[in-house]
């Protein structure tokens, strides 16, 4: 007979996915799987159908809207590019300033 896991109190995105991937790839059946679990089959089907429909992030309590994740860091490193930029540009007048004035010395 196969023992039980320890009961989890709180499932991760992660800990569902693989569970609903070893139902998925045949390692296991969905009645083997709540058992070993202690999750009921209507939790399976839900988690199953999530992970069907969006993968992983749609197991999590508070789904990321990824695009905006994706927007969000855009800007954040197009902001980061411009202040570089800036940099160069400075630091290119300041380096020519000193060669200029070292060639008149």
């Amino acid at each position: 007979m196969e023992e039980r896991e320890p009961e989890i109190q709180r499932w991760t995105a992660k800990r569902k996915a693989t569970v609903v991937l070893e139902v998925l790839k045949g390692k296991t059946t969905g009645v083997e799987a709540c058992r070993k679990y202690g999750i009921r089959q209507s939790e399976l089907e839900g988690w199953t159908k999530r992970f069907l429909e969006g993968g992983e992030n749609s197991l999590r309590s508070n789904p990321r809207e990824e695009r905006a994740e994706y927007e969000a860091r855009i800007k954040e490193l197009q902001a980061k590019v411009g202040e570089l930029v800036l940099e160069r540009d400075v630091l290119k007048k300041r380096w020519a300033q000193i060669r200029e004035s070292e060639e008149k010395t």
